[in-house]
């Protein structure tokens, strides 16, 4: 019970002595590591036209000389096709990517047999 106590403790002060920054980015690692289950729907207007399910996470784009932040996230995700929010045989998880830009894209692997 008094280690407990102890650890809680200890933990609070540990994060309360970190910047926001560095708080947020251990929630990210930890949120990594536990996973999202997160769902990315794609709209063209008002209609659906694709949704990406059981999304562990997105990622920003890192460019591989200079290190910079590139104008795209990407992430791995099932693609339902038929837009019943489950994995259906055939359904399979790809890689997409979409832009940061007002251009409206989403790049994605097919999903086909």
């Amino acid at each position: 019970m008094k280690w407990t106590l102890f650890l809680s403790v200890a933990a609070a002060l540990l994060l309360g002595g970190c910047t926001q920054e560095t708080q947020n980015s251990l929630s990210r690692s930890l949120q990594n590591w536990t996973g999202t289950n997160g769902v990315l729907d794609v709209y063209a207007g008002d209609k659906l036209v694709h949704r990406f399910i059981k999304i562990d996470k997105l990622s920003t784009a890192f460019g591989s000389n200079d290190g910079a932040l590139r104008p795209y996230r990407y992430g791995y995700g099932i693609d339902d096709v038929n837009f019943n929010w489950k994995q259906d045989p055939g359904e399979k998880k790809v890689y997409f990517e979409f832009s940061d830009y007002s251009t409206s894209y989403i790049f994605y692997e097919r999903n086909t047999k």
